[in-house]
This record gives structure tokens, sequence and C-alpha cells, in this order.
């Protein structure tokens, strides 16, 4: 067996030497290789493989520095997502969990100093939320992926509409049980004392439930005297109670309401259901993404063409570039009073309108109906994002 071979008691002893971390001032990043002591990284510095990895990172060390930034910044939220998720987590322990893989890319060799200039550079840059505590930072993921946003708004737009709908169904059986009391007047009950006469005699209660139910236990005991044949002939003589002319018409103008009440449920419940997408061809929106530079971002555009209702094609009023953008990265626009606007949302979604007034407390506007069976008819405290001008 060789000295230089795998199980060699050199070589065994060299892989136990090199395991786990090792200093971070004798590592080198440009060639990947961690030294054990410092003779070791003299002699790697002045190697002929070194000398040629730093000819080429003379040439642009640039080039260099934002790979390794950009390596080391997918790295860490990598982890950081799949670690963590989106809770609050101080952002060492993160750092100590990344820095634990020994092929990790080191800090020194990015552009961040420090894990506080990085920390901070990623709540500037919208990844993560980040705040100072007495502890030290901490921070917190975003998720940003396309699938948990449309899962989280269709978890929050069905607890609402199940809250809405269970709150007007209370309001409406609240409503018919108030109606149905109207013109009624209760009877106060009116409380005795259970006082017996004579000890034989036995305590008998009396539940008015009906007129009925009291006429016929009055007379069932009547029948057992004498005078039983004349009560048993009388009772056939009971007259009915004489209907007034205007019951009839009562009942039904009740049943009319009652019907028109749950019509203008219906109506408001289909007013009320809302789609978690907007876009509408030919009207105005605006740019709110960041990630296509300061050329685009808070410019307006037209919609074009819509693709599988959520994304659109726009083109830009300025400078005429067209643009294929999610409706997460667009936002509405609100022209000035009097002019026409198009409804995105709600039941009178697809509606023209002109635009009345503006509330800015409660971020809504009052628009006029121009199309549609409705036309005509004034709405108010319509959000924001239910409106957009039109090109």
């Amino acid at each position: 067996m060789g000295k230089t071979d795998f199980l060699s008691p050199k070589a065994i002893a060299n892989r136990i030497k090199s395991k786990g971390l090792q200093k971070l001032r004798w590592y080198c990043q440009m060639c990947q290789k961690q030294c054990r002591d410092e003779n070791g990284f003299k002699c790697h510095c002045m190697s002929e493989s070194h000398q040629r990895q730093l000819l080429l990172a003379s040439e642009n060390p640039q080039q260099f520095m934002d790979y390794f930034s950009e390596e080391f910044q997918n790295d860490f939220l990598e982890l950081l997502r799949r670690r963590f998720g989106t809770k609050r987590v101080h952002n060492n322990i993160v750092y100590n969990e990344y820095i634990s893989h020994r092929e990790h890319i080191h800090m020194n060799a990015t552009q961040w100093e420090t894990l506080t200039d990085f920390t901070k550079w990623l709540g500037r840059e919208g990844f993560c939320k980040v705040d100072e505590t007495p502890k030290g930072w901490y921070i917190q993921y975003i998720d940003r992926d396309p699938e948990t946003i449309r899962r989280q708004q269709e978890q929050e737009k069905k607890k609402k509409q199940d809250l809405d709908d269970e709150e007007k169904t209370a309001r409406f059986i609240e409503e018919q049980v108030r109606r149905g009391l109207e013109g009624k007047e209760q009877e106060e009950p009116v409380y005795t004392e259970l006082n017996r006469e004579n000890e034989e005699e036995k305590v008998t209660f009396q539940l008015n439930k009906g007129a009925s139910t009291s006429t016929a236990a009055q007379a069932k005991p009547s029948l057992l005297g004498p005078s039983g044949l004349k009560m048993a002939g009388a009772a056939p003589t009971v007259k009915r109670k004489e209907t007034p002319p205007g019951s009839g018409q009562s009942k039904e103008k009740k049943r009319k309401n009652a019907l028109d009440e749950i019509i203008e449920f219906e109506e408001e419940k289909k007013k009320s259901a809302r789609a978690d997408y907007w876009l509408q061809p030919e009207i105005v929106v605006k740019i709110i993404t960041k990630k296509l530079g300061e050329k685009y971002h808070k410019k307006k555009a037209v919609v074009k063409e819509v693709i599988d209702k959520y994304t659109a094609v726009v083109k830009m009023i300025d400078s005429g570039d067209k643009l294929k953008l999610d409706q997460t990265h667009l936002e509405t626009v609100i022209p000035a009073p009097g002019k026409k606007v198009l409804v995105l949302n709600g039941g009178y979604r697809g509606n023209e309108a002109t635009l009345e007034g503006i509330n800015e407390k409660t971020f809504s506007a009052t628009i006029l109906i121009q199309s549609g069976p409705l036309q005509g008819r004034r709405v108010e405290g319509v959000p924001y994002e239910d409106i957009s001008k039109l090109a």
C-alpha cells in the first residue's frame, strides 16, 4: 500500500484534521480551497493555479463579486424559506446554519461587509421584513410566490364571503321576525301562587295552548253531569270568528313583501359577489413593480389584451413599448371627476360609468352607471380598485 493511498494512515489523518469547519482566514474563495494552517495557505497562494485565478479576477473584479453576492443571497434566502418559512427569526441563527455547510460562499467575497449590512439590504429590497430589537436584528421572509398569493387571496375572499352571507341571513331573519310580530299584542303572563283550599283537592294546571283545547277541557267533565246532553248539543252551535274582508289582502301583502325581501336579498348577494381578477381591455393602469427598472416604475399604460384573466399585454403611453405583466404588478388609475371609468369588480362589473366624486378618507368613489340595465343608477362607496379610467 502506497503512502498516498486512500486508506493509508497519512490520508486518514489528513481527512480527520480537515473534518468540519476550518478558520475563515485560511480559505481561498476564488479557488474554493480550505487550508488547515497558515503554512498551507501560504503555499496555496504561491501555487500556479491560484495565480491564474487571480489573473482572471483582476480582469473584471466586479463581475466575480456580483456572482458571489448573488450566490450568497440565493442560498441564504433559500435556506430561510425552506427552514423557517414566514416565521420571524434572528438573523444570526439563519447565518449560523448557512455557514455550517463547508462549501458555502463566504461573506468576505460579497459586496456586504457584515451581516447587519446584508440584513438591512434585504429589508430595503423587499425580500424580508426587518426589525431591530435590543437582542439584535430579526428577519421574516416574504413569500411572493404567485401560487401562494393566489391561495391566500382565495382563503380571505371565502372567509369574507361566508361572514357577509351569515350576517345578511341573520339580518333578513330578524327583519322577518319583526314584521311577523307587528300588530300582535303580546300578553304578559300572570303569576299566581299555588293555593289549595281543601287538603283532599288535587292541584291542577291550566295551560292556555289554544281556544279549542281549553273549551274541550272544560266541556269534558260537564258531560258527566245531568246536563251533559245540553252541553253536547250546544257545543256545535259555537260560531266561528268572522274573517274581516281585508284579511286576505293583508296576507297577500305580507307574502308579497316577503317575496320582495327575498328578491332584494338575492340581488344584494349577487352584487357582493367579487372575483379575484379585474383586468379588462382598454383601461388605463399604472405599473407598480420595480423589477422592470425606473423606466417603467409608476408609469401609465393601456391594457390591450387580457390573457387567462390574470395577465395583460399593456402598451406604455409615453414610449409605446409593449409589456406582458401580471395583475399583481398593476393598479387602477382614478381620473378627475366627470371622466369615464369602467367598473372592474362587483355587481356592476363591465358597465361604463361617470366619476362624480372621490372620498379620500374611505378611499372610495361615487359613480353614475351609464350602460347596462341599471343605467342611471348612482352608486356610492365604490373602492378605488373596482374602477379604472377608460382609454
